[in-house]
């Protein structure tokens, strides 16, 4: 399902919803289709989360220092949201060209149908966007992935913090982080597609057809992005307070 979304918003002319493309990709790549750039995935995620969350306490104290909040008070809900916006701005700069490694790989099936080569592996898509249009190449996307960033995770982080304090159960901490998932997806997924096309050209960014389908277009392949996101954020987040729970009371010995 990881490739799912990028072939529905970069090609929404061959897929008529989710369902669809997956028994599609299926009969045309086989299994192991539906895990084309697993990897550069997992590598974009660990990367983005581990710059994001490392300048999270950084951010804070900017945003404490901006608004004049006092280091005795708890920030809101909305200022832990513009940390977690700010942080974002760092962690676009990791996510960027692995995210294109990643959707490069993803339509390669796509790409070939239309006489362009596709390598099959991240590192030769790595050497072809080099040669193609420079190191500035792998940073192709970086203005829409900023514009995605920044605000989704405004709402990402209002998300979760807004849903845990409603919550009192064992699980707050996973539902939370799954509501952020899928908030942060509402907010910005139009924005998602725009990248994800920009993705597919290096040169030849600024000479991509507008989506002249209508508005829907720009929501292709959301389904299958929200199903996978309340999990692996509930998940995510689950893993970082544990993580931070563990850190701290041992530091505290």
């Amino acid at each position: 399902m990881e490739s799912n979304p990028v072939k529905m918003q970069t090609y929404p002319q061959l897929y008529r919803g989710a369902r669809h493309c997956l028994r599609t990709v299926y009969q045309q790549e086989g299994m192991i289709g539906l895990y084309n750039g697993t990897w550069p995935a997992l590598v974009a995620n660990v990367s983005e989360m581990a710059v994001l969350f490392a300048c999270y306490g950084f951010c804070r104290n900017v945003v404490r220092f901006i608004t004049g909040a006092s280091e005795c008070v708890p920030l809101s809900n909305v200022q832990d949201a513009m940390a977690g916006s700010l942080a974002a701005f760092f962690g676009s700069f990791v996510l960027t060209p692995t995210e294109l490694v990643k959707c490069r790989l993803q339509a390669q099936h796509e790409m070939r149908t239309e006489g362009r080569h596709s390598p099959h592996k991240a590192w030769a898509v790595v050497q072809a966007v080099l040669r193609e249009a420079g190191f500035r190449g792998l940073f192709t996307g970086l203005t829409s992935t900023i514009a995605r960033e920044m605000p989704g995770y405004f709402f990402y982080f209002a998300g979760y913090q807004w849903t845990r304090s409603m919550l009192t159960t064992p699980l707050s901490v996973v539902t939370a982080g799954g509501v952020g998932g899928i908030v942060f997806w509402l907010a910005v997924y139009p924005i998602d597609s725009v990248k994800s096309r920009i993705n597919q050209y290096v040169r030849q960014a600024r000479t991509i057809k507008p989506f002249i389908n209508g508005w829907k277009v720009l929501y292709a392949g959301l389904t299958p992005t929200l199903i996978r996101a309340f999990p692996s954020n509930g998940v995510l987040f689950w893993a970082f307070e544990m993580t931070r729970h563990f850190l701290n009371t041992n530091l505290q010995h």
